[in-house]
């Protein structure tokens, strides 16, 4: 990809910070539709460069950024969503903070890497809408979750009858939330049936062994119907689950662990998933209590469940056909 001119923009609520790297130009407009057209006007008629050859690089910073990368996506402009992380780490030690500053940081990250970057291509406005869907559920199950350990905690009540009136609220809000969560959850699963890939992959995540209907959902979204990664191995890393190995020289030898860098709510259904799975019968339960009798770690068996659920997942997504369990067959 030839690149020769960066864009890094640091995005705020309310305005767009702009450093052009090798022009050394700097400019200001709003975060919203006009700003935008004035952004590319001024990229117009400063460089000399096609827009075609121009990067436009930013943070992810949720929906202050969304409006901003469907626009260049629409009008056919290369954009770079850098993962915040990844540009914290890679600067060392900075001093000071300004949004004009970020900018130009922003640009020359992007600049020294523009060999590396390849240029972000959006989800499906399908799997954008599921995404909303899942973050919708999530703040349910939070608010859900307040108020059972509110009922837990219903205990300095003064006069007689007060923990009653309190506990019955604290009843009728969950009960109404679990309606909310059923709602949402039929919402995804009429999305799934309108869409014959969506619907195929999500059948044929159910037909391994521990995976349930929520956890088949986070990854379809997750890796926007597969799509996004092409290896297991990737996906286990963006969750966590992918041991690494930790050595330097011959007097550094640490143990094989894992990187606290991950997408914790995944992680967390595949622990879940893990767990109900070493407890059907079947091959999970023999392989956990084989590496249990032989003094393994637990929690490191478990892990590798994980992993085996994340594999079988591609797998079978990529053979087309339902997971068979050849354990049991065997004689």
């Amino acid at each position: 990809m030839k690149i020769l001119e960066i864009v890094g923009i640091d995005v705020s609520k309310k305005t767009l910070d702009y450093h052009l790297y090798n022009s050394k130009l700097y400019f200001k407009t709003s975060n919203s539709p006009e700003g935008y057209v004035s952004l590319l006007e001024t990229c117009k008629e400063h460089l000399n460069a096609s827009m075609d050859d121009i990067l436009f690089c930013f943070e992810d910073t949720g929906r202050y950024s969304k409006l901003l990368s469907v626009f260049l996506y629409d009008a056919g402009y290369k954009f770079k969503i850098i993962n915040p992380i990844d540009l914290k780490r890679s600067l060392g030690l900075v001093r000071g903070k300004t949004d004009k500053k970020d900018a130009r940081l922003i640009a020359k990250y992007a600049w020294e890497k523009r060999d590396q970057l390849t240029p972000t291509i959006l989800p499906t406005p399908t799997t954008d809408q599921l995404k909303t869907l899942l973050t919708t559920r999530e703040k349910l199950i939070k608010h859900r979750t307040s108020y059972k350990n509110g009922i837990k905690d219903l205990h300095d009540c003064y006069t007689e009858g007060e923990y009653d009136f309190i506990r019955d609220i604290h009843k009728r809000m969950i009960n109404q939330i679990n309606e909310e969560l059923k709602n949402i959850e039929e919402q995804i699963l009429s999305v799934f049936g309108e869409y014959q890939t969506l619907q195929r992959n999500y059948e044929l995540l159910l037909s391994i062994k521990g995976i349930g209907k929520v956890l088949a959902i986070y990854m379809i979204v997750l890796t926007d119907n597969f799509t996004k990664f092409n290896d297991p191995r990737k996906f286990a890393c963006y969750v966590g689950i992918a041991p690494f190995q930790y050595l330097s020289g011959t007097s550094v030898k640490g143990r094989t662990k894992l990187n606290p860098c991950a997408n914790k709510r995944m992680k967390s259904l595949l622990n879940i998933a893990s767990m109900s799975a070493i407890q059907l019968q079947g091959e999970y339960k023999k392989y956990y209590q084989r590496r249990c009798d032989e003094g393994k770690n637990k929690m490191s068996t478990l892990n590798i469940i994980r992993n085996k659920l994340v594999f079988r997942a591609f797998a079978v997504v990529k053979r087309g056909t339902p997971y068979v369990d050849l354990s049991t067959f065997a004689a």
